[in-house]
């Protein structure tokens, strides 16, 4: 069992950056695949970036290139950094964690955070 909590949500204008962070709890053993999944009101929740220790993270093409997630702490810590923020970037930002990718990449987890909001301004 694994416990997920996210910080760092905040409003922003367009262009801005922020940085959220995922604090894991709980199982620290287990290699878990790990992913910011968001959901913006009365849209589908939509993958954004997923990270395994010790391999290449991944990225949905809608933030590839201003998104950057990594592992820190001993791996106890994810962080995304997000810069060149846009409008449409405005939703609720979730922590993810899940023992394969397929079901991260679907926007599926077995494991949750209770998200953090994320508002961009024009």
């Amino acid at each position: 069992q694994v416990e997920l909590k996210e910080s760092g949500g905040g409003s922003v204008q367009a262009g801005g950056s922020l940085w959220l962070s995922c604090t894991r709890s709980g199982d620290l053993t287990t290699r878990y695949f790990m992913a910011w999944i968001r959901q913006a009101p009365g849209k589908e929740r939509e993958w954004v970036a997923s990270i395994r220790s010790y391999r290449l993270p991944y990225y949905a093409d809608s933030v590839k290139g201003r998104f950057t997630i990594s592992k820190v702490n001993a791996n106890n810590t994810m962080l995304l950094q997000i810069d060149s923020l846009r409008p449409e970037d405005t939703a609720t930002y979730y922590c993810a964690a899940d023992f394969s990718c397929p079901g991260l990449a679907r926007a599926s987890a077995k494991f949750w955070g209770q998200g953090t909001q994320v508002t961009v301004s024009s």
